[in-house]
């Protein structure tokens, strides 16, 4: 029974890390953004005509009767306990009747896609969301399941990016303070009503989550703890140019038929100067050079990355991440790079649609569980690297039986005030 309990409560809180999961082998290129925007978090405005379009490849090659339904959660990912009868107008329940079998390609694929909401399925309440994919209208066949956002803006956020004070972080990390304005409404204990999450680059293993104000001024919290809201900067992401495997981009090396990308080693960057690039800030976008339509006439090839680290030895009590949309932005097996002993360097090998790509390397410490990744032995940190910063306000009235979302802000540290 305690081995029962146990196990229950593992897979209770990886529901919980990884709300965004693939769970099958078939399911490649998951992709759910605002509409024309693949370099975007998939928001709703409550009651507006807003669309995110939902994108994904089945690798079978046959068709399948895939369905969608959207799950109210609580800002701490959990379903809320609300019946999908007050939070959905229309069907629970919808097929996906959009889909077109991979053409030019030599990787034989069926493309799913469907712009969201439609009308027969509309989210009625703000807050977050999981759109779940399953096979044959079987929720227990679970597919995949991405997050979204629908946001009801009755609050105001501001942010201004300062250096830290602290000599070891001057140069190295950013440091954010906020402002909130909330609505007066319902407005009776805000340390239990409003939760706060700030998010560096869509990343969820170094986010804060819940942190409380520094300052209350009427409907005015303050967020300007001395030890909170700092992040390391990092560097620019990496990019690689995949839009074609016949032209070799800068990035390639070669490519072997069919279709093994090999991209060129990649080093630690400590020793480099700061230099800006335009970068994608981890996102990729599905895209080619060689065709007209990127979604189904794109080449699937198996991609190999490759990090040199210091003296070609293993970093001591540290595992290497791929980090970015390409493994989910988190911190798991997906990411997690393979030191090849006889080569002397860390190695990934993931399975992608052309595209361009931008990507990060971090190390985190395998002793300490509770350590975040860092840059430190990597990227390097760098005060002036360009980062977006998401914040996700929630609020709880009196009586209410989910966290709606009523602020979600995404500033650009080159352009927040300073």
């Amino acid at each position: 029974m305690l081995l029962m309990l146990c196990c229950v409560f593992c897979l209770q809180i990886l529901s919980q890390q990884n709300a965004d999961a693939v769970y099958v082998s078939n399911i490649k290129t998951v992709k759910l953004f605002q509409q024309n925007n693949q370099e975007s978090l998939p928001v709703l405005q409550l009651n507006s005509n807003d669309i995110i379009e939902l994108h994904f490849d089945d690798l079978d090659g046959y068709v399948k009767n895939y369905y969608y339904t959207f799950v109210l959660c609580n800002a701490d990912w959990q379903p809320a306990d609300v019946s999908p009868f007050d939070y959905l107008k229309g069907y629970q329940i919808q097929r996906i009747t959009q889909y077109r079998n991979s053409s030019i390609a030599q990787t034989n694929y069926i493309h799913y896609q469907a712009q969201l909401p439609e009308s027969s399925c509309i989210p009625i309440k703000s807050g977050n969301y999981l759109l779940k994919v399953f096979l044959n209208g079987n929720m227990d066949q679970l597919m995949f399941a991405k997050k979204f956002y629908v946001v009801e803006r009755r609050a105001g956020v501001a942010a201004t990016m300062s250096q830290i004070i602290d000599v070891e972080k001057f140069s190295t990390h950013q440091k954010l303070k906020l402002k909130v304005a909330l609505p007066e409404k319902d407005l009776f204990n805000v340390q239990q009503q409003v939760k706060l999450i700030v998010m560096q680059n869509n990343r969820t293993d170094n986010a804060y989550i819940n942190i409380q104000p520094t300052y209350i001024r009427g409907n005015i919290l303050e967020y300007d703890n001395t030890n909170e809201l700092i992040f390391e900067g990092g560097n620019e992401y990496r990019w690689a140019d995949l839009r074609s495997f016949r032209f070799l981009s800068e990035r390639i090396d070669k490519v072997i038929q069919p279709n093994d990308v090999y991209l060129k080693p990649d080093v630690n960057r400590l020793q480099q100067r700061y230099l800006y690039m335009k970068d994608l800030n981890g996102y990729y976008d599905v895209s080619t050079t060689e065709s007209i339509n990127p979604w189904w006439q794109t080449e699937y090839g198996k991609v190999h990355f490759t990090y040199v680290p210091p003296n070609n030895k293993a970093y001591a009590n540290n595992d290497v991440y791929l980090l970015g949309e390409l493994t989910g932005n988190e911190i798991s097996d997906t990411s997690k790079m393979i030191f090849n002993e006889d080569k002397g360097v860390y190695e990934k090998e993931l399975y992608l649609k052309q595209g361009y790509y931008s990507y990060t390397y971090g190390t985190k410490n395998n002793i300490d569980k509770q350590a975040n990744a860092t840059f430190a032995l990597t990227e390097g940190n760098y005060w002036e690297t360009e980062n977006d910063y998401q914040i996700f306000v929630y609020f709880r009235p009196l009586n209410a039986r989910h966290d709606e979302l009523i602020a979600l802000s995404v500033f650009n540290s080159k352009n927040v005030g300073l």
